[in-house]
């Protein structure tokens, strides 16, 4: 192919990739070219295709590119470990199956920065409709003829019912929809599960589409750099394992790499703070200071219970269970194997000083970590929570000119008095759910962080010893308009160079309420129409939930109006 020139050639074949891959290759006179670094998405493999088999890929150097943070000072100078999919589908192949699209008031927040005003909820909520399929039932809110099909989770188990009546004696509101009219509230959740399999970016935009004769997908196919000619890119430079580095050149180029590795070839390219390349000796072909800036993700601790009945998933994770767990999922898609096992959770308020909920809870009838590993008790139930928006900003800085060496992240987890305020309110709010009459007959005493930790600053000490990230790193190469804008809203082109544009996590200005798999699917979805000049799709007038005053969800003594003026570590 050294002569030829590719209409598109994608990097990267995670989430944003797989989506743009099948929108623009749609007109059978376009060509497009997708370079993902790691391997094939096997279709026979448990570890990829099975929903409850997520804990192997991470950590694991076949699936998994194994970033970690620099030392982060505010967590005892530990490094955060950060799992990234190093497979066809990306993340997408390895997360934990959960869709969550946000709080409609995250796009207000994006479409109140200038230039931004296309971003709105109006704007986005066409897009969301369009790549799914609710098995729910679509309606206003929700789309039913998209490649995702999104299947809600059953939440069966006696725990999810005891946990849906305690949310409710602790003066939190269901919902219908999590995804749809009013996020705040707690529900069963929408799953890219399908007929027991998880159903990937790949398996859903890419395989579907791999037969078009327009269409070329490489894997284990390493972008090394970006190709220029002064602040034109005309294509990429990429190396496959044995073989001699090869040159794709493209009428544009799209980063799907998402918010780490991106930002390294922007980096790497020499578009970023000058003072940054600068030190590395690399040429600068655009000053954009916003390159590895505004670095945000969600943290996550588990509080953790024992259970006195024998009603968890526990001891289905024993050797001796795992051969009829593999056979009911191989032959029947079916059983213990065919749930990812966050069937439920929700999304509150920590006070009444916020516009829209900044917790989110992720509930499981199990205790147990991503790592596999698991306390002492035999049967258990946990929830998974961390604050949703941040004030947090991080870095993403080069290391050295070398592309295969990882970038430096630092994160800044706990640095703000917001934040560690905000975390404080989130584990008190945890325990008083879970401490609930609802959950009296299986509450058999809390396992972590245990009846050691209660005052502030004890809080904030486990937290800082304890969280792992949700794996939600984004916004490094933002859409805007401002000094640290890196993309045309209009757009998604990074400012001052041609031919390249950027469509994935790294492109949101501000990380969504919620897992972050959505979003970036939305982003590509809409970024589709952008590159090939389509009319947007009209805005939707569907309404959706905003907190008011003296709102019935929350009446006159409930906890959420009980701000405190304490700062973090005070004893209250």
């Amino acid at each position: 192919m050294p002569d030829r020139v590719w209409d598109f050639v994608i990097v990267g074949g995670g989430s944003a990739g797989c989506a743009l891959a099948n929108r623009l290759s749609a007109d059978p006179g376009t060509s497009v070219l997708v370079l993902e670094a790691g391997r094939s998405d096997i279709k026979l493999d448990p570890f990829i295709h099975m929903p409850a088999a997520l804990p192997y890929p991470i950590g694991n150097r076949l699936y998994d590119w194994k970033y970690e943070s620099e030392p982060e000072p505010h967590m005892n100078g530990r490094k955060v470990y950060h799992a990234r999919g190093k497979v066809l589908g990306g993340s997408s192949s390895i997360n934990g199956m959960i869709f969550q699209r946000g709080n409609p008031m995250d796009y207000e927040r994006w479409a109140g920065d200038k230039g931004m005003e296309a971003w709105d909820y109006a704007h986005c909520l066409p897009y969301f409709k369009r790549m799914e399929t609710c098995l729910a039932g679509a309606d206003e809110w929700r789309g039913g003829s998209g490649p995702l099909v999104l299947e809600r989770g059953p939440a069966t188990s006696p725990l999810f019912g005891a946990f849906f009546e305690a949310v409710q004696q602790a003066g939190y509101p269901l919902t219908d929809d999590v995804n749809g009219y009013r996020q705040e509230g707690f529900a069963p959740f929408d799953r890219n599960v399908h007929r027991g399999r998880r159903l990937s970016a790949a398996r859903a935009y890419l395989h579907p589409v791999m037969a078009r004769k327009n269409l070329t997908v490489e894997t284990l196919a390493m972008v090394t750099g970006l190709v220029t000619d002064g602040t034109r890119v005309t294509g990429v430079d990429y190396k496959r394992p044995g073989r001699n580095s090869r040159r794709a050149r493209a009428r544009e180029v799209i980063l799907c790499g998402g918010a780490i590795n991106s930002p390294q070839l922007l980096l790497l390219a020499g578009i970023g703070p000058r003072e940054d390349l600068e030190r590395l000796g690399i040429p600068v072909v655009a000053d954009l200071p916003g390159v590895g800036s505004n670095l945000q993700d969600h943290l996550e601790v588990y509080i953790q219970y024992a259970s006195k009945q024998p009603v968890s998933i526990g001891p289905w994770l024993k050797h001796r269970h795992k051969p009829r767990i593999g056979a009911e999922w191989l032959f029947l898609r079916s059983g213990v194997g065919a749930t990812n096992h966050f069937e439920a959770g929700g999304f509150i308020r920590s006070n009444d000083r916020v516009d829209y909920p900044n917790l989110m809870f992720h509930f499981l009838p199990i205790a147990i970590r991503y790592d596999g590993s698991q306390p002492a008790a035999e049967h258990g139930y946990q929830v998974h929570i961390g604050p949703m928006y941040s004030d947090v900003r991080g870095t993403l800085t080069l290391k050295s000119r070398d592309p295969y060496e990882h970038p430096a992240l630092r994160f800044n987890y706990l640095s703000t008095e917001n934040d560690r305020r905000e975390w404080i309110e989130m584990v008190r709010a945890a325990r008083t759910i879970l401490s609930q009459p609802a959950f009296d007959v299986f509450n058999a005493g809390e396992l972590s962080p245990g009846p050691s930790v209660e005052t502030d600053q004890e809080i904030l000490d486990w937290v800082a010893a304890d969280a792992e990230t949700a794996l939600h790193p984004s916004c490094t190469a933002k859409m805007g308009v401002d000094d640290q804008g890196v993309l045309d809203p209009e757009s998604m082109r990074v400012h001052g160079v041609d031919g390249l544009r950027v469509v994935d996590a790294s492109s949101m200005p501000y990380v969504t309420n919620g897992n972050i798999y959505a979003p970036v699917m939305m982003l590509a979805e809409k970024a589709a129409d952008l590159v090939l000049g389509n009319t947007p799709l009209p805005p939707s007038s569907a309404p959706f939930y905003r907190y008011r005053e003296n709102d019935p969800l929350y009446p006159p003594g409930h906890p959420l109006h009980a701000s405190s003026s304490a700062s973090p570590g005070d004893d209250r």
